[in-house]
């Protein structure tokens, strides 16, 4: 009886121990940023142990999903292709963490005062031109941004035409509108299915990019107009890598020294039959329905009668070894 009583009150010390544990674990939770020296963002976060495990399967679900993409790429993709399609580990999760943002507003911005959830660039048409003098573009809040930067998120977003007096006084503002109209980015995603960069499979989370900036007089067309993933999307801006249309329509991309990537073949299927009958045309395969053709009749093989052939087979294989010595 004063067992029974005492291992009772016990576990009922435990539990209460546990719970106190818990609730203390739960207020200590918290998450602070500041922007750094060179105005990027820094995170550092502590979270109770549901929710740190809910928000690191999330992460790796997004890598997951990335890795298959890139997995999907074709076997004639070269080893310099491969490269540009492989990051750090903790650059790839910094990713998925912006990702993971996206898709949320992307679900709720329809049912929220949207503009506030918006990252607002601030620029003008002369850091927005190639050769233009500004230098760089001032985020809302934050800090500036550099004119490629300006131009990459200019290519697919909402601009608002904003003038100014030279003091800075407002003059007019004009309405928002897409650089993208929604029945041309039907079409281009239609037509490129995902990302166009060589090698790459990836088909969520793409931009539509302009081959000629707008701010430089490029139309907002199908042929000025390609898809690509926001890695590839910055390599083409930041990153030093070209990209021009040829005169049958095709994408000519460039690395940072000028050297042409070729086109891999279609990455978003891995039996390719155009291109495996293209490919062994040119190296005169003549493949037809004959070619490989089986004369087994389902007879029982002679295991005996196998090994011999085998040996026999070795054995004129080391006799021409030797010769040839």
């Amino acid at each position: 009886m004063h067992v029974e009583r005492l291992v009772r009150q016990y576990r009922k010390v435990k539990r209460i121990e546990a719970l106190e544990f818990e609730n203390e674990r739960h207020a200590m939770r918290a998450l602070d940023w500041h922007f750094d020296d060179d105005d990027s963002l820094i995170l550092k976060g502590r979270f109770s142990p549901e929710q740190g495990l809910l928000i690191k399967k999330v992460l790796e679900s997004i890598m997951d999903d990335d890795i298959l993409e890139q997995k999907d790429v074709s076997a004639e993709t070269s080893d310099d292709e491969l490269k540009l399609h492989s990051e750090p580990i903790s650059q790839r999760r910094a990713d998925a963490l912006v990702r993971m943002a996206e898709g949320y507003l992307s679900k709720t911005g329809s049912n929220r005062n949207g503009d506030r959830y918006l990252i607002h660039v601030h620029t003008d048409i002369d850091t927005l031109s190639v050769d233009g003098a500004g230098a760089e573009s001032e985020l809302d809040d934050c800090c500036n941004v550099s004119a490629e930067t300006s131009r990459r998120l200019a290519c697919d977003a909402g601009v608002v035409h904003w003038l100014e007096h030279k003091e800075g006084k407002t003059l007019s503002v004009g309405r928002k509108t897409r650089t993208i109209p929604p029945a041309i980015r039907r079409a281009i995603t239609r037509r490129d299915k995902g990302c166009r960069f060589p090698g790459c499979s990836c088909n969520r989370f793409v931009d539509a990019h302009h081959i000629v900036h707008w701010a430089d007089g490029g139309e907002t067309s199908l042929n000025n107009l390609v898809l690509l993933c926001r890695r590839h999307h910055r390599l083409v801006h930041e990153g030093g890598f070209g990209l021009c249309v040829m005169a049958d329509g095709r994408f000519h991309f460039t690395d940072p020294q000028g050297r042409y990537l070729p086109e891999s073949t279609d990455s978003r299927f891995r039996g390719n039959v155009i291109a495996l009958i293209t490919q062994n045309g040119r190296s005169n395969i003549d493949i037809t329905p004959q070619t490989g053709e089986c004369l087994w009749g389902g007879e029982q093989m002679d295991d005996d009668l196998a090994i011999l052939c085998m040996l026999q087979l070795e054995g004129e294989s080391e006799r021409k070894s030797q010769g040839s010595h």
